[in-house]
């Protein structure tokens, strides 16, 4: 896979509440990433930009929210997000750059 590709299957991290637990919980990271990226190239991606051993990728697509803007409707974008699981002592933190 081509660098260039790395970073455009890789949007960034994807952070809530839930995603936090599941960091400190369960070793798993989120990202939003691209809507054609597969869970190969992800786990490639982020084996490769941040120096880590995946184990597991799990992939969900969101659809976009209808929303109303006065007498209009519009729908916003869809997007997908990957569950990443590391290894065992593995971790991905703010000292590590992509």
């Amino acid at each position: 896979m081509k660098e260039e590709r790395m970073y455009h299957v890789i949007r960034g991290p994807h952070v809530t509440e839930k995603t936090a637990l599941l960091a400190e919980e369960g070793n798993k990271q989120v990202f939003r990433v691209d809507l054609t990226a597969t869970k190969t190239e992800i786990k490639k991606t982020i084996e490769t930009l941040f120096e880590v051993d995946v184990t597991k990728v799990r992939t969900v697509k969101v659809k976009g929210k209808t929303k109303n803007f006065g007498r209009r409707s519009g729908k916003r974008n869809d997007w997908k997000k990957a569950y990443v699981t590391l290894a065992e002592g593995q971790s991905i933190g703010a000292d590590q750059n992509p």
